[in-house]
Formats: C-alpha cells, structure tokens, sequence
C-alpha cells in the first residue's frame, strides 16, 4: 500500500509541475496574444484603404491602363502557395485546420474529390499523395516547412518572422515573390492562412493574391467586413488630386497593395496563433488542475484505507494477546 501511495504522491506533483508549465505559457501568450490582436485590427483599415484608392483610380483610367500585376497570364503553369503556418506548436488545431486546407486545395493522385483529416499524422500521410508539379511552395513558418518537405512538394523559399511582424520583414518575402512573378517564374500567388475572427474563431482561409483582379469587388468585401458602407471614396464625384498623374500614382498602387495584402494576412495569422495557444494552454492548465485533484482524493482514500488497516492489525493484535 506505501508503494501505490508514493506513485499517486509523484504522480500527483508531476501533474501540478505540468500545470504550473501550462500556466505560464498561457500568461505568456495572454500578453502577447492582445498586441497581436490590436495591430491585425487596426491593419484591416489600411489594407481597406488600399484597396479603395486601386479600385477608384482604376475607374479613371478605364481600359486604358494595363499593369503586370493586373493582368491574368493565358496559361497557368505554375503556381505559387504561400503557407503561413506556426514556428512552435502547443496551439491547438491551428496547424492541422490549416495543413487540411492544403489537402483539400489540391487533388490527390488517383483521388477524385479530397479527404477530411483529423490528425497530424494522417494529415502528413495524406500529403505525400499531393502532386509537385505545377505547384511550388513558399513558407512562413517552421510547422509549415517541415509540412512541405513531408510532402515532398517544391519549396521556393522559407522565410521566418517575428512576434511583431514589422513590414520590413514582410517586404522581403513579398519582393521575393513579386520578382518571381515578374520573371515568369511563377503565375500565380495564392496564400493559406489561419484568418482571425475573435480569441476562440480561427479559420482557415485560402486567398488568390496575384494577379490582381475584381478590385472593387475586394474593396466591397473588405469595407462589408469593417462596417463601412458599400462604396469607396475614390470614385468619378470625387475631389481628388493625383500628382504627377493618375497613371503615375497607378504604376506604384498594386505593388503597395499587394505588399500591405500580405503584411495584414501574417498579421492576422499571428493574432490567431496566440489566441489559440492561449486557449490551448488554458485549456491544458484546467485539465491539469482537474487530474490532480481527482489523484489527490484517490491519495486520501488509500491513505485512509491504510490507516483503518493498522488500526485493525493492531486491534486484532491486541485482541489475541
């Protein structure tokens, strides 16, 4: 009996060591988890803006102007995925919910249609069946990197960034991805990323970047999401000035757009990653608590049943002599 109370007794410490662990991590995460939430927040105006300011010039210009970034290629031979994806798991089913979304972007050989995942392992089983060709890969994150050379997909580039996520690490990964485009390299630019809704909401989202079509439609999109009305400041009834023209300021709006595009999705892909650890290791620590309570009233029950057993030894003892 003194053995089974020293493993519940260890078993017990082990668990609230674990607990205090979880803790941590969620008190670390909580702080983090509100800045990154404010900037991705506040970030959606701007990209609005943006976004308003192409599809307005753009209505004054009409047909007449043409734009690398704006214009579809005839024939898609490649195209481009941006991953954006944790460097530390511990958060949930952020990475899974979005490793998913891959396999279900792409076609299975020999599959028709896709199959719903529910673990990591059958996720990175199910991606060495996804074909290479025509599809190349740029991560953002370790989690995602290690995804695609399971797979065994091509891998352009793997670029890392920070809690912050300033915009001079975004502008490399984007001018890296602009200078493949305009090269032919690539054709497209697509990004899979986890979209923050609030603390316990994260979706995986899939959104075509280049080339940039249907402006206004995304301008409409983003301003329904913010609240604003349905249409922009930038149009015909404006008072606006461009200097030095219209089509100069045209030739620098898609490469900004598509720069601040990108900075707001690894934004919002930070927000989601704090929250969801955040919540994860909330979730972590309560368990942690609940074993440990449960463990420790096994530990009093045996110990009683213990103590009556000597009693009733000695008793008996007693009673014999």
């Amino acid at each position: 009996m003194a053995k089974g109370l020293r493993e519940i007794k260890n078993r017990i410490k082990a668990v609230k060591n674990t607990a205090q662990i979880t803790r941590a991590m969620q008190l670390v995460a909580s702080s983090k988890m509100k800045r990154a939430q404010d900037t991705a927040v506040a970030g959606r105006e701007y990209r609005r803006l943006i976004a308003d300011m192409l599809s307005g010039t753009l209505s004054l210009v009409g047909e007449d102007f043409s734009h690398p970034l704006c214009t579809p290629r005839e024939v898609v031979r490649k195209r481009c995925i941006v991953l954006v994806s944790t460097d530390k798991g511990l958060c949930g089913g952020l990475n899974s919910n979005l490793l998913r979304q891959v396999g279900e972007l792409l076609p299975k050989r020999g599959q028709p249609g896709s199959t719903v995942l529910d673990l990591d392992a059958r996720v990175l089983e199910e991606a060495s069946k996804l074909p290479s060709s025509g599809v190349a890969f740029v991560t953002v994150g370790r989690k995602a990197a290690q995804y695609v050379a399971r797979m065994g997909g091509e891998l352009l580039a793997d670029f890392h960034v920070s809690d912050r996520a300033h915009f001079s690490e975004v502008r490399v990964i984007a001018g890296f991805l602009l200078q493949q485009y305009l090269d032919g390299e690539i054709d497209t630019v697509e990004v899979i990323y986890p979209q923050f809704r609030n603390t316990l909401i994260q979706t995986p989202t899939h959104a075509h970047l280049l080339p940039i079509t249907d402006i206004a439609l995304r301008a409409v999109e983003m301003r329904g999401k913010l609240g604003a009305p349905a249409s922009g400041c930038v149009d015909e009834q404006c008072s606006m000035l461009f200097e030095p023209s219209v089509s100069a300021v045209l030739e620098e709006l898609p490469p900004l757009f598509f720069k601040e595009e990108l900075l707001q999705m690894i934004l919002e892909a930070k927000a989601s990653e704090h929250s969801a650890r955040m919540v994860a290791m909330k979730a972590a620590t309560d368990n942690a608590k609940k074993i440990a309570h449960s463990l420790t009233l096994d530990y009093n029950k045996a110990r009683q049943a213990a103590i009556t057993q000597e009693i009733l030894e000695i008793t008996a003892a007693a009673a014999g002599a």
